[in-house]
């Protein structure tokens, strides 16, 4: 499966030396493991890094972006910020363009890219979850959930998104060539996906949907790693479901974000051995 976030042309731009300035910016990265797991990855690499976490109100959003982008060589974006970002830049690269969302910003030429597909795709691979011909639900039209969904589409699956705002969500289906669910329980998805936060800070152990949900899947996916196992999960599970969060997709597109910022091609099979190991605790 070939995704196109965008490599830049090798010369555009060059990082500083061995020690790359990093940052993660979102609503609330408090618990966010995006320090250790690129500092471990860059290490194989051969580089060394400065990795900031900016939890910002919508109020700070601006001074924050202008700050990293002035102080960074690259950084990362994640909830609520993926599509705020891209007023920021100067360019949009790759299937960024798609999907309508950022979670990575290269600062010398201020261009944007999404890899959070890729990593998504990467993820459910190394788990077995086959998506070719299935019926997927995707809860939550967000940065990630349009990653994924455009991901997915392209991998061959039938793919339908559900938001309350019934308007908001049309529009998000027409831009991205998916299906509207006309409910969030009505059933007869194959794989069900939660991106829509809900289940983590505040709302731990609530979960958008309820056991009807469920009703004919085989998988259900929540994109959020923190708690390990949300109440969606623990909901999908009960009712005899494979589960899966979202932990091996945060490394996955950390690195190929890495890859980006090195301009680096990525190599599947480094990828998996990399996460392997750092799942593993093993030192490199």
């Amino acid at each position: 499966m070939h995704w196109d976030y965008g490599f830049i042309e090798v010369g555009r731009y060059e990082m500083n030396g061995k020690i790359l300035r990093l940052g993660l910016i979102g609503k609330d990265v408090s618990k966010s493991h995006s320090p250790q797991i690129h500092s471990y990855i860059l290490k194989a690499f051969g580089y060394d890094c400065l990795y900031e976490k900016l939890s910002v109100s919508a109020e700070d959003f601006d001074m924050a972006m202008r700050r990293l982008l002035g102080d960074c060589d690259g950084f990362n974006v994640t909830i609520p910020y993926k599509r705020d970002v891209l007023e920021y830049l100067d360019e949009v690269k790759g299937d960024a363009l798609a999907c309508g969302a950022v979670n990575t910003v290269v600062c010398a030429t201020r261009a944007g890219y999404n890899t959070d597909g890729v990593g998504f795709l990467d993820m459910l691979q190394a788990n077995g979850v086959e998506t070719k011909g299935k019926r997927i639900l995707i809860l939550g039209a967000g940065g990630a959930g349009r990653s994924s969904a455009v991901a997915l589409k392209n991998a061959g699956a039938s793919v339908f998104m559900y938001r309350r705002n019934k308007a908001e969500l049309l529009e998000t289906c027409e831009q991205l060539g998916v299906e509207a669910a006309n409910a969030s329980e009505e059933g007869g998805f194959d794989i069900v996906i939660n991106s829509t936060g809900v289940g983590m800070h505040d709302t731990v152990g609530v979960s958008p949907v309820t056991k009807k949900a469920f009703a004919g899947a085989t998988w259900a996916i929540d994109l959020i790693y923190e708690p390990a196992e949300s109440a969606f999960l623990r909901i999908a599970k009960s009712c005899g479901l494979q589960t899966l969060n979202g932990e091996a997709m945060l490394f996955y597109q950390a690195y190929h974000a890495d890859c980006v910022y090195l301009q680096k091609t990525p190599n599947p099979l480094q990828a998996k051995a990399l996460y392997e190991s750092y799942t593993k605790g093993e030192r490199l």
